[in-house]
């Protein structure tokens, strides 16, 4: 038997540019999303995650017409977040060929929407989005592209949407996004350990050693990153990348039993 966990890539989208942020700030614009798409059906991924970043904020609408180019170029399941109010929009974006939707703001704000979504078309298309910061001894959760703070704490959020109905958990770390310092292992195995549903760990990822760390050490059921497969090298050079299964094996990563 061979254990072989998910390791999604994730694409941050702002208005249909590809960009990298860190602790969720400074955007750093790398080019086209589709092209990403592209490479990395070259490269065999398991899993893609695109997230609208400022759509919430910008109270833009979800754009149907790019959706639907991602998934055409797409050969993996897809994943998208960002602006999502409604079950007629989840009902699009799975039509389009999306297998989930990523709800973040929503989580807190609209509580129905996970529920009916989940109860319509099944808790295995529902993503909860959770964005925290470590707030002394607080693991504090954000929404609208972490510039709202909620009164929520990361482990009390998770056991909601779990209750509400949701699949999995994205559990973000905005301290840990885009520093390549490895991920918030900490909150990470905590979560995954009062929770029932997949965690899927994102923020922080710097290396293969990182990836191997959160499933192990934290305990998640996925990884997610977004410099990792972006960048390359320590000036960050612009490179689509994705390690090939004989190095995942190498890392411990992928593994027989």
């Amino acid at each position: 038997m061979i254990i072989r966990p998910r390791i999604i890539p994730t694409l941050l989208i702002d208005n249909q540019k590809l960009v990298k942020t860190v602790k969720f700030k400074k955007p750093d614009y790398l080019g086209d999303p589709i092209n990403a798409i592209k490479i990395f059906n070259e490269k065999g991924v398991d899993e893609l995650c695109l997230l609208d970043i400022t759509i919430t904020k910008e109270k833009r609408k979800i754009d149907y017409g790019f959706l639907h180019d991602a998934a055409s170029e797409a050969f993996m399941p897809l994943s998208y977040g960002g602006g999502i109010k409604s079950v007629e929009e989840i009902e699009k974006i799975l039509a389009i060929g999306f297998e989930k939707v990523v709800i973040n703001t929503s989580l807190s704000q609209n509580e129905e929407l996970v529920k009916d979504s989940a109860a319509i078309f099944g808790s295995q298309s529902i993503v909860a989005s959770i964005d925290y910061k470590r707030d002394i001894y607080i693991d504090r959760c954000y929404i609208r592209d972490g510039s709202q703070r909620i009164n929520c704490d990361a482990l009390e959020l998770a056991k909601k949407a779990e209750q509400m109905g949701a699949g999995e958990i994205l559990l973000y770390s905005i301290n840990h996004d885009g520093t390549g310092k490895g991920y918030d292992i900490k909150t990470i195995k905590k979560i995954s350990e009062n929770v029932a549903i997949p965690v899927i760990a994102c923020g922080g990822a710097g290396s293969l050693k990182d990836i191997r760390q959160v499933l192990c050490e934290g305990r998640a059921s996925a990884a997610a990153a977004g410099s990792l497969f972006v960048y390359f090298g320590n000036k960050k050079a612009v490179l689509i990348n994705f390690p090939d299964e004989q190095t995942l094996f190498e890392e411990g990563i992928y593994r027989k039993q």
